[in-house]
């Protein structure tokens, strides 16, 4: 099975991604919202301000290029000889996407319904700033489909807040989680970031006590991480704030998982917790089960068939390239096998269901047996999961195992 997907409509066949062994399978699509009204200091994602767009590119000149690009890609899959897939996950990022508004955020979900079929009981998930929601912002997303909201609290402590240049008060997290539960929605995720400068074990018990007063069925928590280009990364260089502290990030991890897990919150991957099977974020497990998805968006990565593009990233380069009537993809890849086994082994293994070891090459399962005799992961039911330590070293068994 094959079909060309043309990153733009000049490009020569040499620049085209080809979809290879796409059979149909569970189906994800991916829109990034590009629009912040400020800029966090630790983040480094593909955001603009206002400021920074100034005329270049509006929400509405987006969402116009939104509905060509999935357009364009629907197209080129009904091109293929199997059915068009049915798209069993939506995940809506960013950015901040509630700055579309609820009215916004219903175009965007039109626009995927117009052109790819949902299948029945799909989930819809929308990431949200708890400042820029309402009782009638979350009414309007379950009108419009939406089946699960994402709500980015990082911390409910004032002063760690601040460290990462977050504007939400503290407090409005939970309050919008108990709105978004109020207007029928039953899967909400409340995000965490644990590790900030000057954070403490009271300020972390703060956060989860306020977590999981929300009533909230999933769980993400993230140690912080400095990445390279961003403001915080410029105060840690100049001395202004130290770099987090890996033995405080183990305990804080630790401190996460026995307060979650006691309240009836069990990880399902390295950094996610859910109540129940149905709260776990299929959206997310299509990423680490590898499956396929497209993303749609200035910046966004797309997965279908063993080939893998990205999206030009400035928002008003990608409305011109839609506008010239291609797919806005910077760049592509087919992966090869030894990509494919790579990426198996680094994704996979975070999930507590844990690694076939069927899959594992022989100097992998070889690396396998050292793991499990460093009490790193076990054996269960031929497959390799990771222990309670193990997942405070996740990336050294992934190391390991492709060494």
């Amino acid at each position: 099975m094959t079909a060309i997907v043309s990153p733009s409509s000049a490009a020569p066949d040499a620049d085209r991604p080809v979809l290879r062994d796409f059979g149909g399978g569970p189906f994800g699509i991916y829109v990034h919202v590009p629009f912040c009204a400020t800029r966090c200091g630790y983040c480094d994602f593909n955001t603009y301000t206002a400021g920074e767009l100034g005329t270049s590119a509006s929400p509405q000149s987006w969402l116009t290029a939104l509905k060509g690009e999935l357009a364009t890609a629907a197209a080129a899959f009904a091109a293929l000889p199997t059915a068009q897939p049915a798209v069993d996950t939506v995940f809506v990022g960013g950015g901040t996407p509630s700055l579309l508004g609820g009215d916004g955020l219903a175009q965007v979900l039109d626009a995927i319904r117009d052109t790819f079929p949902l299948a029945p009981g799909a989930e819809v998930t929308t990431e949200s700033n708890p400042e820029s929601t309402s009782p009638e912002f979350f009414a309007r997303l379950l009108d419009a489909g939406y089946t699960r909201i994402s709500l980015g609290m990082q911390s409910a402590a004032e002063h760690v807040l601040k460290v990462l240049d977050r504007t939400h008060t503290p407090g409005r997290a939970v309050a919008a989680a108990v709105e978004a539960r109020a207007a029928g929605f039953e899967h909400l995720n409340l995000d965490l970031i644990y590790g900030t400068p000057g954070e403490t074990d009271a300020d972390l018990d703060a956060s989860l006590d306020a977590v999981l007063a929300a009533g909230v069925d999933h769980v993400s928590a993230y140690s912080l991480i400095v990445e390279d280009g961003t403001a915080l990364a410029r105060k840690v260089r100049r001395g202004e704030l130290p770099a987090p502290d890996e033995d405080v990030l183990a305990d804080r991890y630790h401190r996460i998982d026995t307060r979650l897990t006691a309240a009836g919150l069990g990880w399902y991957e390295v950094s996610n917790w859910a109540a129940t099977d149905s709260a776990r974020c299929r959206h997310n497990l299509g990423y680490w089960d590898r499956g396929d998805w497209l993303g749609a968006g200035p910046g966004a990565h797309s997965h279908v068939g063993g080939v893998r593009w990205w999206n030009v990233k400035h928002p008003a380069r990608y409305a011109d390239r839609v506008a010239g009537g291609g797919l806005p993809a910077a760049g592509w890849e087919a992966l090869t096998a030894d990509e494919a086994y790579t990426e198996r082994v680094m994704l996979t293994v975070r999930l507590r269901t844990g690694l076939p070891l069927a899959e594992l090459t022989p100097a992998g399962r070889r690396a396998a047996d050292r793991v499990i005799a460093d009490g790193l992961a076990a054996i269960d039911a031929d497959r390799l999961v990771l222990t309670d330590r193990g997942r405070l070293l996740a990336d050294g068994v992934v190391r390991t195992l492709l060494d």
